[in-house]
């Protein structure tokens, strides 16, 4: 990755015929190309987050599921919309928790029943233009929330991050690592500390080594260490990403994300949640509704090849948790900061 963020890199491209991913379960050591041609790859690497973040696996569930209907027999629409609606339930079950991929979905799905007249081959070229669309926005919308949030990080300010939510998770520029980018670029020389994230550390494989990239002072802590760091004075914000943000402002983050809040708020410390609005869902009208995903304890039993917990133990994996509104300040969007009360900002936005 180049310091100059319009060259940030790209987690995932449209090829031809083809998604091409860059695998990030290789990461830091070997930067690994995988090709992916049908909608059962495409699970798999969301599953086993070879792509993830939630913006990016919105944009690889699009692409997966024109990837699942560009060869189907060209029958009639009611038949054609019954494997359509198959394929998005499929890919919506890899990773139930971030709402972006469901909103892809839908929004394909949407896009297919506007233009049920057409022929089904026609049909199957306005689903690949649509994820391409979703790619192409996402860029857009990534580079717009690093813009509006600058504003938020003074010169020289000490920013603590959790998880990973730079280009690697986005189709590019990322969420809240666009604003520490955006903020570096201005030349207000951030200095960044990168949780690890357990449990598949993807703060210290993957943020640091996107920051490391871009020639961004930071140091990787175990994320037990923030509140150390917080009460000696050494962290001026945090700001985070999210999955999916219900309706009253509570965020479904990687898991940590809560305890970073808490303690954020113990000492007097600004936390900022940064994400586009497709992920905030309307539906869900507090936190408690929202599908928390459980992963296979063997991600914290083992790392790698390195069995690191005794035969037999057993491992308790909840991916996100979720922060209350109360102890969010500002969630920054492509359409500006939204200040509270969230589900009066949210209304406001949303039915402009």
């Amino acid at each position: 990755m180049s310091n100059d963020i319009d060259t940030a890199v790209q987690s995932i491209e449209w090829r031809e015929d083809h998604v091409r991913i860059l695998d990030q379960t290789y990461l830091p050591g070997r930067e690994v190309y995988s090709d992916i041609r049908d909608v059962g790859r495409m699970w798999e690497a969301i599953k086993k987050l070879r792509i993830r973040g939630a913006p990016a696996i919105g944009i690889a569930a699009a692409y997966g599921l024109y990837l699942g209907i560009k060869d189907m027999p060209e029958n009639a629409f009611e038949s054609f919309m019954v494997e359509v609606d198959r394929i998005a339930e499929y890919l919506e079950g890899a990773r139930p928790t971030a709402v972006n991929l469901k909103w892809a979905t839908d929004r394909i799905k949407s896009t297919i029943r506007a233009h049920k007249d057409k022929d089904i081959s026609e049909i199957k070229e306005i689903v690949l233009q649509t994820a391409k669309t979703i790619h192409d926005e996402d860029k857009r919308t990534c580079k717009k929330i690093g813009e509006n949030g600058v504003e938020l990080i003074p010169k020289n300010a000490q920013v603590l991050t959790h998880c990973n939510t730079g280009s690697l998770a986005t189709g590019q520029y990322g969420t809240a690592l666009s604003i520490i980018f955006h903020a570096h670029e201005q030349g207000k020389k951030p200095f960044v500390w990168v949780d690890e994230t357990r449990p598949l550390l993807q703060g210290s494989r993957l943020t640091a080594w996107e920051l490391m990239n871009a020639e961004i002072p930071m140091k990787i802590i175990t994320d037990s260490s923030a509140g150390l760091l917080m009460r000696r004075g050494e962290v001026d914000l945090v700001m985070v990403g999210a999955d999916r943000i219900a309706a009253n402002g509570d965020v479904a983050n990687k898991i940590g994300t809560y305890p970073l809040a808490v303690l954020a708020r113990e000492n007097e410390i600004p936390f900022y949640v940064a994400a586009p609005l497709s992920t905030i869902d309307m539906e869900m009208e507090t936190g408690d509704e929202i599908p928390l995903e459980e992963r296979d304890q063997e991600e914290v039993l083992n790392y790698s090849d390195a069995q690191v917990a005794p035969k037999k133990a057993e491992a308790y994996n909840p991916a996100f948790d979720v922060t209350p509104y109360s102890y969010i300040n500002g969630i920054i969007t492509q359409e500006g900061i939204i200040e509270p009360p969230f589900e009066e900002g949210f209304k406001n936005i949303f039915s402009d």
